[in-house]
């Protein structure tokens, strides 16, 4: 069913250029309504017992959030009535509904975070996520051709990669499973072989100072020049975004300057338009000289839980770029990751010349 909810998205957008969210939520939910129906019809046809579940009737309790709904509970009695019953329950991933019966959809990937929340819900020993790839890998297997798979990497390294822009797993459904202390396992749909355990830290993860080189491409930089420097502005700027469950990635702010300054930060693409609108409007409330957009960059990361106890790692990061000509634009860093954004056009040089400076493909 390749391609079934970008065909929807489509005709929503046919219909209407900024279509109404609750109605958006009902529409695209349907691609999941079809294929839990026909897996479930398909494994009654073989003489196997099963039953499709959408998501209200597996009481999946979201927020109001459309487009993007966060999981506030499963009530899991009717699922585990059905298994008792020796049935194979199908539950339809991605959607759930809100307090006003509302259906609501989890963001793309959002079915990985159904797994992880009913693995959660039912105490499942483990999450088996089955994809389109053998697991996680260093870094992207069709840009850099020395890309390793991992047999194992930890929670927060998983939700970092996620966050930078690896495909394999949605982030919340990282978070959900280091929550829950939910182990997950990445495997192939296609093969019996590899599979990425993704789990506690261990003795064996701190000797990996780091695990893997990320990209993201679905990135867009605002800078709002000559910002008033006084207290409650950046509240003012960043508020509606949040009301509009816009989410903001990394904040730069320049040294204030006669008395004003520079602000700049970046949001998915696809936020980019209503994000500007946003801050157009507020940047004009507060007397900011202007907004620029910018939406030719990309993020490229590197994450490992050694770099905590590892001096240099973001030096050597650094220097790498600089002799390919690379020029930074925007820097952010936590105990696990350093991220780095940069003209898009750089991506994949970015991604291979860090993969070769940490020796990525060497390691057992």
């Amino acid at each position: 069913m390749a391609g079934e909810t970008d065909r929807l998205i489509s005709l929503a957008h046919q219909v209407a250029d900024d279509p109404d969210e609750r109605e958006y939520d009902a529409l695209i939910s349907t691609g999941e309504q079809i294929t839990v129906t026909l897996l479930a019809m398909m494994l009654n046809k073989l003489g196997y017992k099963a039953k499709s579940l959408l998501g209200f009737q597996a009481k999946i309790l979201t927020d109001q959030a459309y487009k993007k709904a966060r999981i506030l509970s499963i009530n899991a009695k009717a699922i585990k009535s059905e298994l008792k019953k020796g049935t194979i329950v199908v539950i339809a991933g991605f959607q759930g509904i809100d307090a006003e019966n509302n259906i609501t959809t989890l963001g793309r990937g959002g079915s990985d975070t159904s797994a992880v929340a009913l693995a959660a819900a039912l105490r499942a020993d483990v999450c088996d996520i089955f994809t389109d790839v053998d697991g996680v890998y260093t870094t992207d297997p069709s840009i850099c051709s020395k890309a390793r798979r991992l047999n194992k990497i930890s929670y927060d390294e998983m939700l970092e990669m996620a966050r930078s822009g690896a495909k394999v797993l949605q982030p919340r459904s990282v978070e959900m499973a280091k929550k829950f202390q939910v182990p997950v396992y990445v495997r192939s749909t296609f093969s019996d072989e590899g599979g990425t355990l993704v789990t506690k830290e261990d003795k064996e993860m701190e000797r990996e100072v780091v695990s893997g080189v990320t990209y993201d491409r679905d990135q867009a930089k605002i800078t709002i020049v000559r910002v008033p420097d006084r207290a409650g502005i950046a509240a003012r700027l960043f508020t509606p975004l949040a009301e509009h469950n816009i989410i903001v990635d990394m904040i730069i702010q320049n040294a204030s300057i006669d008395g004003y300054t520079d602000l700049t930060f970046t949001v998915s693409r696809k936020d980019i338009k209503q994000a500007n609108k946003l801050i157009e409007e507020v940047a004009k409330d507060i007397g900011a000289q202007k907004v620029e957009v910018d939406e030719n960059v990309a993020k490229v990361s590197i994450v490992g839980v050694g770099m905590v106890s590892h001096a240099g790692v973001a030096a050597k990061m650094f220097a790498t770029l600089a002799h390919e000509g690379i020029n930074i634009l925007m820097i952010s860093t936590s105990e696990i990751k350093v991220s780095c954004v940069m003209q898009a056009k750089y991506t994949e040089l970015a991604v291979m010349v860090l993969h070769d400076a940490f020796e990525l493909d060497k390691r057992s």
